[in-house]
């Protein structure tokens, strides 16, 4: 049984080049988001992409992920910087596709080693629930310890 269901509504008009639309959480814990083609290739101004939810999702999810994962460690994390860029390709033989994601971070743990940060970053990251989606993405790593 499912312990949450997130849900968002979408809107489009028009064709796919010229036409426009909104995106909205149902929880309001964002406004209305304008959607474009041109937004989605070019990243014009004032637009967000599906590209982008799925890599805000991804950097929210790991950074709870390797949260946990250091914390069962015994290493609570005083600070975790996750950047997510989802690569969005077009003129593909099977058509358009999100083909990787890169994740890096940065992260103060005291008390824990680069090599246990490294670990518990490989582990979050096939742990998390938004990387557990993706598969079939491939999915880079560069996890990076800030020293005391």
């Amino acid at each position: 049984m499912a312990i949450a269901r997130s849900s968002a509504e979408a809107t489009w008009a028009g064709d796919l080049v010229g036409g426009r639309g909104t995106v909205r959480p149902q929880s309001a814990a964002f406004p209305e988001l304008a959607l474009t083609w041109a937004g989605r290739t070019g990243r014009q101004e004032g637009t967000t992409s599906p590209e982008e939810l799925i890599a805000a999702a991804h950097a929210g999810c790991f950074s709870m992920a390797l949260s946990n994962e250091l914390a069962k460690a015994g290493h609570p994390a005083e600070r975790l910087d996750v950047t997510a860029v989802v690569s969005f390709e077009t003129g593909r033989p099977d058509g358009a596709a999100i083909t990787t994601v890169e994740l890096a971070v940065r992260g103060r743990v005291p008390g824990a080693g680069a090599e246990a940060f490294r670990q518990a970053a490989e582990a979050a990251k096939s742990g998390c629930p938004v990387s557990k989606a993706l598969t079939g993405v491939e999915i880079r790593l560069r996890a990076e310890l800030e020293s005391a």
